[in-house]
This record gives structure tokens, sequence and C-alpha cells, in this order.
């Protein structure tokens, strides 16, 4: 499928057919969720700073019908084997079921921890957001399942605890110590806004963002999931245990010198300044300097580079790419390890930049891109059947 028709079917919200569910049935709804572009604010999220992501039309879609019995099936049209089912022993996480049905699984566990009673059900998902690429699948699939869930079972989660609940499922159940931004993308953003969010306190504001945003996929296998983030995520631990503040959203620069280890000190030093760079991003929003944010963008691809060490020469390449065809700014975006780049250009030089980074990557030797023109949409909600 060409990426067009592929933005086509997410962005109508067709990518499930015609409400079919498991053996013929008939769905009783349909629900979506959206992958997520982080505009700003990588690996901050876990350490209680600022993000400042947009929900793609790229969609999760979810037909599901209810029954009485403890017991769930799930399908999906990405994935081979089969459909998965589960019941009551596997919503133990000592016993979770593997594979990509976990995600599904932790979220009907989560939603009994939070004290919710979600019905049984019959699930059918297809999905446009890539996987692997650092769009979010994971958190688009929860999101998705849980909106369905909320759905069918009348259960009237509060929008604001639904990301929490996404996020216990993939911490607690998945095992995948991911922060609380991809979760609130997909289920709080609006279309034609950035989410500024306080992964701290979880306040949000939606700031409207009318620019050019070129996704670039790098298709380099997305490899963070196994040990680095997890490793990420430690050094930032330690860092915050030996400056004695709860989260290095508490440290500031002048903190750093006081960091004997120059590992951690390099991952403390990430943190802290891409903090500042969300919030400087957002002013010059505010302010209506769009453009300008170009260099705070690409000033957070080199601190994720050089101190975080996510990027792979596939990003570096897109990056540099990019800004040789006049991009205002470029950086890898998601956790890193692969996945995607992110370029702010104009709107009359996105053929230019996309061909600039494709013979770039031609020359490297390295795997032919994908682009898109990203334009942000919704959170998650309901379709018509």
């Amino acid at each position: 499928m060409s990426d067009s028709a592929a933005n086509d079917r997410a962005a109508n919200g067709r990518a499930v057919g015609d409400g079919a569910v498991g053996d013929g049935g008939v769905a009783s709804g349909r629900w979506f969720a959206p992958g997520r572009v982080n505009l700003i604010g990588e690996h901050t999220d876990y350490n209680d700073g600022y993000v400042l992501p947009f929900a793609l039309p790229h969609r999760t879609v979810v037909a599901a019908t209810r029954h009485d019995t403890p017991q769930w099936t799930v399908s999906s049209a990405q994935q081979d084997g089969g459909p998965v089912t589960f019941g009551e022993a596997e919503l133990d996480p000592s016993a979770k079921v593997a594979g990509w049905a976990a995600y599904v699984t932790g979220v009907v566990w989560a939603l009994r921890e939070a004290g919710y009673d979600p019905p049984g059900a019959t699930f059918t998902v297809d999905s446009t957001v890539p996987v692997g690429a650092g769009l979010s699948s994971s958190a688009a699939l929860e999101c998705a399942i849980l909106t369905a869930l909320d759905g069918l079972g009348g259960l009237d989660v509060p929008m604001v605890d639904r990301p929490a609940i996404a996020q216990r499922a993939e911490n607690g159940y998945v095992g995948m110590p991911c922060g609380i931004m991809d979760q609130s993308a997909s289920t709080l953003a609006r279309a034609g806004h950035a989410l500024f969010l306080d992964c701290r306190t979880g306040a949000v504001e939606h700031i409207p963002f009318d620019a050019t945003i070129l996704v670039v996929d790098t298709r380099a296998p997305h490899r963070h999931a196994d040990g680095e983030y997890a490793d990420r995520r430690r050094s930032c631990e330690a860092a915050a245990a030996a400056l004695g503040v709860p989260a290095l959203r508490d440290a500031t620069v002048d903190d750093l010198d006081r960091l004997t280890d120059p590992v951690i000190r390099r991952r403390a030093r990430h943190a802290i300044t891409e903090n500042q760079r969300v919030l400087d991003t957002v002013a010059l929003l505010h302010a209506g300097r769009v453009n300008d944010i170009g260099p705070l963008l690409t000033a957070s691809h080199v601190s994720l580079r050089d101190d975080f060490e996510v990027t792979v020469p596939e990003l570096d390449t897109a990056v540099d790419a990019a800004l040789a065809a006049g991009a205002y700014g470029a950086r890898m975006t998601g956790g890193g390890f692969g996945g995607c780049v992110i370029a702010l250009v104009e709107p009359d030089a996105v053929s230019a930049v996309t061909e600039a980074v494709a013979e770039a990557f031609h020359r490297a030797g390295f795997a032919e891109p994908a682009a898109f023109v990203a334009q942000p949409g919704p959170g998650a909600g309901p379709l018509p059947s």
C-alpha cells in the first residue's frame, strides 16, 4: 500500500472493514486510537519532565463484540498465527501472554487493577501505524483496546485516567518501562494541536500547531525494547539519586558538575537540557514563531546523539540530509535505536527534502526510507459502525 493510501485509510477511520468480527459475527462497535509523533521532549517523560507530541492520522482500529464470560480473543490483520485467546489465568503477570497480544491482555489486567470490570470480548484489530518506527504502535493498540472495553462495558473511565491505565499495562504486564507520553498523546490529543504535557502532574495544554512536519521512516530496525531503553532510564534514576532530587526534572545544568560518572553525567545533561528545550519550544509557539523552533529540534537531536547515545547511522544521515536540503530543523523522534526522523520544512520544500534524504540513504547503502507529511489528529474515540 502506498503511504498516501495508508494515510487516507487512517484519516478516514476505515482500517477495519465493515464491522466483521471473529467468526463472521457483527461488531458491537468500532473504536480507534492514533499513533503519535513527538515534536520535542525525548526521554523526558520518565524523568517527570515535559513533552510536546501530537497524534498522527495513522490509527489502530478495533472492532469488538461483547460476551458475558471472562474470556478475550484478539486477532490482528498485521500479525500472523491466528487469534489469541486468554482468560483470567493469563491476567496474572507471572503467567502472561507472550508476544503482541500481551499489550491487549495487559489492558484488561490494568483495568482490573484500577477497580474496573472489563467485559469479555472478541476483538479484531487493524492498524496503519507502522510497527517499530517509533510512532507508538504499542500505545495505539493499548489505547484502542482500552477505549473499546470502556465503550463495550460502560465503564466510564475518566479520560484523564486512561493514559496511566494504559501505561500500567505496558509497565506492569508487558514489562516495558516506558513513560506516560505515548498513551497521553494517543488518548488526549486534539486535531490541529500539539499536546504540551507535564508528565509529573498530568496537566495538559493544547497548543495550536499548523506547520509542515515531514516524517521520515528510516526503516532501520527499532531495537530499544530489550535493554537499551531500560538502561537509559536506570542511568537517569541514578543521576537523580546522586543529586538528591526526586527526578531530573528538578535538576539544573549547574548540578551536573556534582556527577562524577561521565556516562551518567551525559545522560543527565540530555534530560535536563531537553526539558528546557520543550519549554522554549512552547514559548515560541505561543509567540507564533513556529519556524524558530527549528534550531531547538536540531539541538535535541545532537543531544540525543552525543549525550544520550540513542541514534543510529540512519537517523543521523536523515537529519543531516534534511538540514542540508533546507529544513528549519530536524531530529529523531521516539525512543531511538531506529525509527523515524521529523523535519520542519516549508510546504514547497517537502519533495526536495524527501528526495535529498532518499539520495543520502542510497549513497550510504541503507534501505529506501518512506516519508509522509504529518497533520495533528484527534485522540482515541469511537467510530461509526
